[in-house]
């Protein structure tokens, strides 16, 4: 499946928002002779229509002036990883590719076709909330872009040829990723944050690549596919009363079969620690990851979150960078922060060092942690940050296909659809307070499990101090 200009646009707003690595930061030096800031501009609010369809689908229209063009997302909630079985971990991302790799009615590249011939393109990715499908085209074939999109969610053949296809692509590039300690780290960290839930099961394995079939797939498919738990965004230039008849004409007919996938259960917000190393034989640098549970996005504590984790970990002038990159030149870049879904979180650091200093490195997070609970973030560098998650998240939700994205997301999450409008004035909103207060809540030390991926004999020494390590389960 080719990468989808949404998911570009979705990867980019989700790492914003859940304050991932940025290449800019709060504390850039400006030229003195450049204006002062203007003042803060709102995101604008979407009108939002919505209508619930007798099968239980539910459309949002967004009319928008502009491009002549219309986007669509169909958001299937209890699809992704988190309702793969325990043995198949991973199987969402098979399910979501082979989707539009043939239908009832089309092959792969008739699909293909059709929609470069509306102007457009089609895809679809998983997460682990659901299954997100997305289409865009000119507005003049806006209805037959929908009715191919609802041929693509309602009628998946998966082709004997395609799905072998899909599993010999996998398994190469499962071997690859086995092959890179930041695959490893995050797997054993997945596992000490989450244990058994099923958020700690969003790799493939092999023998999950090698077990999927083509029956398995329109099973999952008819479990999972439901109107009942969709919701189909319209952006772009349509009336409400067009995007509704587009609507009822391709999915007014679906029905629901079958018991739907339970809700996926909360994940536990506590967890002992653990400490992990993973050996790499001959490996110059460690690969550190720590972290715990955390939250899910519909805490009362994830916006404020959001701030904290940006002051800590999330962009270029974020203090665990600006510590172990530019003053003290372990690593190329270090980041820290929340990572939060539908039923719950992770808060997680992380860098690549070398080896002798494994040790110092993580002394050096540690102390970045402790520091924000034990000191007020200074007024400017708290301005500076809020200034800087309200500009990133107002240009990734500047384009029509991204807002109907977004919007996907946060449903999928749990989200109301007027989160997108108070995001902002949220962060605004939040004080240094609120910040020290879940430092020492989320970001202490002692409660935060340890990965570390490089070779033993070379640093097993210097992680005495912060536990003792074992490898990883089998």
């Amino acid at each position: 499946m080719h990468t989808h200009p949404k998911l570009i646009a979705v990867a980019i707003s989700l790492s914003l928002a859940v304050a991932g690595i940025a290449h800019a930061g709060p504390k850039a030096a400006l030229p003195a002779q450049l204006p002062a800031y203007a003042p803060d501009r709102p995101l604008p609010v979407p009108n939002i229509v919505k209508k619930t369809l007798s099968n239980g689908l539910e459309v949002w229209v967004l009319p928008r002036d502009g491009m002549p063009r219309v986007d669509y997302v169909l958001a299937m909630r209890n699809a992704g990883y988190a309702a793969d079985a325990a043995d198949a971990s991973g199987f969402a991302a098979q399910l979501a590719g082979l989707l539009n790799e043939g239908t009832a009615q089309r092959d792969s590249k008739a699909i293909a076709e059709a929609a470069q011939g509306y102007g457009g393109s089609i895809g679809a990715a998983a997460n682990n909330d659901g299954i997100n499908l997305y289409g865009d085209a000119l507005v003049s074939n806006a209805e037959p872009m929908l009715a191919l999109l609802a041929e693509i969610a309602r009628t998946p053949a998966f082709p004997d040829n395609e799905v072998k296809l899909a599993q010999a692509n996998a398994l190469q590039a499962l071997k690859a990723a086995e092959a890179q300690p930041s695959f490893k780290a995050a797997r054993a960290l997945l596992t000490a944050t989450y244990g058994d839930h099923p958020y700690a099961r969003t790799q493939p394995t092999e023998s999950m690549i090698a077990a999927v079939t083509p029956q398995k797939l329109r099973d999952e498919h008819t479990r999972r596919f439901r109107p009942d738990r969709a919701l189909l965004v319209i952006t772009g230039r349509v009336t409400p009363e067009d995007g509704f008849k587009f609507a009822e004409r391709s999915f007014g007919d679906w029905k629901a079969s079958g018991e739907a996938v339970a809700d996926t259960p909360s994940a536990r917000r506590e967890a002992k620690p653990s400490f992990v190393l993973i050996q790499r034989d001959g490996s110059v640098q460690s690969t550190l990851r720590l972290g715990r549970p955390a939250i899910a996005v519909t805490d009362p504590d994830y916006v404020p979150m959001q701030l904290a984790s940006t002051v800590l970990g999330g962009g270029f002038s974020s203090r665990v960078n600006q510590n172990l990159r530019e003053d003290k030149g372990y690593t190329y870049g270090a980041s820290a922060g929340l990572q939060a879904a539908r039923a719950g979180g992770r808060v997680q650091g992380g860098a690549d060092v070398r080896n002798e200093v494994t040790g110092a490195a993580l002394k050096e997070f540690f102390h970045e942690f402790e520091r924000l609970g034990q000191e007020p973030v200074p007024a400017q560098e708290l301005e500076d940050t809020k200034r800087y998650i309200a500009g990133g998240y107002m240009i990734s939700n500047q384009q029509q296909g991204s807002v109907a994205a977004t919007l996907a997301n946060q449903w999928l999450m749990g989200l109301p659809s007027d989160f997108l409008g108070q995001y902002v004035p949220r962060i605004r909103a939040v004080d240094a307070a609120q910040v020290q207060a879940l430092a020492k809540k989320y970001f202490v030390p002692g409660d935060q499990s340890i990965v570390v991926v490089g070779d033993g004999k070379a640093v097993a020494e210097q992680l005495k101090a912060y536990g003792e390590f074992v490898a990883p389960a089998k």
